[in-house]
């Protein structure tokens, strides 16, 4: 199926519409509607951003970690360092300071994925274990997610 403004028909008067660019109207019922349906089968998941920077001598930005705290797991979505900042250890560093914060918050296990087989050596030298792979995500690339215990101390 190719992206297409065209609606496809389906039977009862539904229809299917695939776009590159959806309307924020649209995408918040369904983030709504799944919200709704979460939250009427789980516990809340009390999510909170989580954020920790390195900064240069002017207080730029020289990498950083981003992700969330929810359902007592830390998720990093994103973990990145100025290449001429790389292999100095500071992305164990990125790490320990967010989980120490997902302790800090309840959580008991962190979460994160990646490309790239040097990052998956960071991360496994930090602690974290790989429990999946999803091959060619992308194409000749393998995507590892990778978890870490935090409470086990």
């Amino acid at each position: 199926m190719s992206l297409s403004s065209d609606a496809i028909p389906l039977d009862g008067g539904l229809s299917l519409s695939v776009t590159a660019d959806p309307a924020e109207g649209d995408l918040a019922i369904v983030r709504g509607g799944l919200a709704a349906f979460n939250d009427a089968v789980f516990p809340p998941a009390g999510r909170k951003d989580l954020a920790v920077f390195v900064r240069g001598a002017a207080g730029e930005v020289k990498g950083g970690l981003y992700g969330y705290t929810g359902w007592g797991w830390l998720y990093v979505q994103w973990l990145w360092l100025d290449e001429s900042l790389r292999g100095q250890g500071l992305a164990g560093k990125l790490l320990v300071a967010a989980e120490v914060e997902a302790l800090a918050r309840g959580c008991h296990g962190a979460l994160i994925d990646t490309f790239s087989p040097t990052a998956r050596r960071t991360y496994e030298h930090a602690g974290y274990q790989a429990f999946g792979e999803l091959p060619d995500f992308p194409k000749g690339h393998t995507r590892t997610y990778l978890q870490k215990r935090l409470d086990a101390a």
